[in-house]
């Protein structure tokens, strides 16, 4: 009876041993804040290789919806975007359900399909061996380690498939855009003069929009330089004389939004580049920012990620269907031309064409979706900008953080008002699509 009794209660204890085991490893691989680091991971790789800001979204795009598919694989409560996102297709099941970690299949897929669509080759995978490295010490056994490894290279491979449909690698050997001396028309600003960036992003494949001019805006201005009452002549110098006459908060909020992926710095003879965010990897913290002021657990920070880079690519596509319909002309070359030869512009005139407003719409956008999951109400510091020596910001809402990363453009005097207003009205149209559309999560 005495053995009995002993042999009951050491399967207890050590039932009660693995059952604690199993609590500590899961608290590691279903910590929100590591997936938050593993984004930021992806972001100082796009940082560092100088990412145009519409191909940092499509970089964050998959990998985010990567790492949402693991979790809809093994949450009941969310569901899978294939089929919400028409030409998505479906998922692959995980052969091992018992023995997969869902959460770690999300953390390994979303490196995966980060490394792949980045560069240099590899840039991510030292990271992808940390994370096992790490889980290993946590405790995560090695069958669930195997299990929900092979579960992420099968959704990473699924999502890789999909995304070499989109139309971006035929856009690589695109035509270059065309400068001309038409009246009104972009062309290349200073230090760099560099060519306009990606004419034929409109061409990219829409996640949720049902073409790329579904947005589109009113008409900008006409041109009319030679009339100081018309509304293109107003709203140029309205450029001018802010820039002219900026306080310190208004130079603070240029340069906390500037978000300039690779600016030139000319000091006599001396050029040098200078890296920071580009406005998608700003928006990526802002997520993980919001999430942790939420208290969101590690399903709901990976939706949020997802449905908010889903919006950000579309809404470039949307922004750049526009900016290369209209090819308007940027306020500092005007100014240079017909007002002030020295004239420069506080932000450094990024190289392609005024109308709309990347940054508005953008920021618009990200914005329906991040009230969605978190509200309208939620106040927070972004601290995105520390890195870079740029003071934090206080922010009262998320829609309150488009509307000052569009009243940058203008303190920068890179945008004219109108680019803004009507990138504004669009985005929040593309983020409003994106919110209704796509069900995420089952009521």
């Amino acid at each position: 009876m005495y053995k009995i009794l002993a042999t009951v209660c050491m399967v207890i204890v050590l039932a009660s041993c693995r059952q604690g085991q199993r609590q500590d490893w899961s608290s590691f691989t279903h910590d929100p804040f590591l997936y938050c680091k593993t984004v930021k991971k992806l972001n100082d790789v796009v940082l560092e290789n100088n990412f145009a800001p519409m191909i940092a979204s499509r970089n964050y795009v998959y990998a985010n919806i990567a790492a949402y598919e693991c979790v809809a694989a093994g949450d009941p409560s969310f569901m899978s975007l294939a089929g919400q996102i028409r030409h998505m297709p479906i998922m692959p099941k995980p052969m091992d359900t018992a023995h997969t970690d869902f959460a770690l299949a999300a953390l390994l897929a979303f490196v995966k399909v980060g490394n792949a669509v980045t560069f240099p080759e590899g840039s991510m995978m030292e990271y992808y061996g940390m994370i096992k490295e790490d889980a290993d010490s946590a405790g995560v056994p090695s069958d669930v380690l195997n299990a929900s490894s092979a579960f992420a290279d099968t959704i990473s491979s699924a999502v890789l498939a999909w995304s070499r449909k989109d139309n971006y690698a035929a856009t690589r050997g695109a035509s270059r855009y065309t400068v001309t001396d038409s009246a009104g028309r972009y062309i290349p600003t200073p230090p760099m003069y560099g060519t306009a960036i990606e004419p034929h992003w409109r061409e990219i494949r829409t996640m949720v929009l049902d073409s790329a001019s579904q947005f589109k805006p009113v008409r900008p201005p006409a041109f009319e330089i030679g009339n100081k009452s018309s509304t293109y002549y107003r709203a140029l110098m309205e450029v001018k004389n802010i820039g002219d006459s900026l306080t310190e908060e208004q130079k603070h909020i240029a340069e906390f939004w500037d978000d300039n992926p690779f600016k030139m710095n000319v000091t006599g003879h001396v050029m040098f580049a200078t890296k920071k965010f580009s406005p998608p990897g700003h928006w990526m913290n802002i997520v993980g920012i919001g999430a942790s002021k939420a208290n969101a657990d590690f399903n709901t920070t990976v939706a949020a990620y997802a449905k908010t880079s889903i919006a950000l690519f579309d809404a470039f596509i949307s922004c750049w269907d526009e900016k290369y319909r209209s090819n308007y002309i940027r306020p500092e070359t005007v100014i240079n031309a017909k007002v002030d030869p020295n004239w420069r512009p506080y932000l450094q005139t990024p190289p392609f064409p005024s109308y709309t407003s990347g940054h508005s719409t953008i920021s618009a956008a990200a914005a329906e979706v991040m009230t969605e999951y978190f509200g309208d109400k939620l106040s927070f510091t972004d601290t995105s900008l520390l890195e870079f020596g740029v003071g934090n910001r206080e922010i009262s809402s998320f829609r309150g953080a488009a509307q000052d990363a569009s009243i940058s453009r203008l303190y920068g005097g890179i945008h004219y008002r109108f680019d803004l207003d009507a990138g504004a009205v669009a985005g929040k149209g593309v983020g409003e699509l994106v919110v209704s559309r796509l069900k995420m999560r089952k009521r």
